[in-house]
């Protein structure tokens, strides 16, 4: 699906879970330095995990009702918490983390009214060595749906970045499969994004929020 959406006309305020996080560290700096009002929830004690100029909630992710009054109506909700490194023998791990907090924050996000939701989910090519992780993000969009809210689901399979660069070894050999014709597509649609391209793709759907479901796939991501 194409990556599109009008920039809104005033801006507004950004409410991220994960924001102590990987990836939500460094979207909130940037949020930041493009003047957004950013409030990030956060487990109590870990406020100063957070980006400088970012406003701490201190809430439950799992427990709606520890945060559902301090959302902005009219906000943009940008779901980030997450199992840190995600691997086949975290199943459990995903149902009571990932997908809980999703289901959770599309209640308190649709109760108040949100602009917008932001879910970072995953590539839906089948994977086995990680069904367990694709069903649980299919699961999260699901609810997101469920909640009737306008949202954009990004779905990279592994970000590059900082801490994470071990798959670039193997850039040749997915390269070679890319190019033979019986793992081409499957090679082609789990190709890695850069954190660079995701934070690119975050911050461009974050300032050009839709009406009803937008879905980002690699291959747009990589291009941003």
């Amino acid at each position: 699906m194409c990556v599109c959406g009008e920039r809104y006309k005033t801006m507004p305020t950004i409410f991220t879970t994960g924001g102590t996080g990987y990836m939500g560290k460094r979207l909130i700096g940037l949020l930041l330095e493009r003047n957004f009002i950013v409030k990030a929830l956060v487990r109590k004690g870990s406020e100063k995990k957070l980006p400088r100029g970012a406003e701490a909630i201190i809430g439950d992710p799992f427990a709606p009702e520890s945060f559902v009054d301090q959302i902005p109506a009219e906000s943009i909700f940008v779901q980030l918490l997450g199992v840190p490194h995600p691997g086949p023998k975290k199943k459990d791990l995903f149902r009571k983390i990932d997908l809980a907090s999703v289901k959770a924050s599309a209640i308190d996000a649709s109760r108040a009214n949100v602009l917008h939701f932001v879910y970072v989910s995953v590539a839906q090519t089948p994977a086995r060595i990680m069904k367990d992780y694709q069903e649980c993000r299919a699961a999260g969009e699901s609810a997101i749906e469920a909640a009737g809210l306008s949202a954009s689901f990004l779905r990279p399979w592994y970000v590059v970045g900082p801490g994470h660069y071990w798959p670039v070894f193997f850039q040749p050999i997915f390269r070679l499969l890319e190019i033979i014709p019986s793992t081409a597509a499957k090679a082609k649609a789990l190709r890695m994004v850069y954190l660079s391209q995701m934070l690119r793709t975050l911050l461009f759907v974050i300032e050009h929020p839709v009406q009803g479901i937008r879905v980002v796939e690699i291959e747009e991501i990589r291009k941003m």
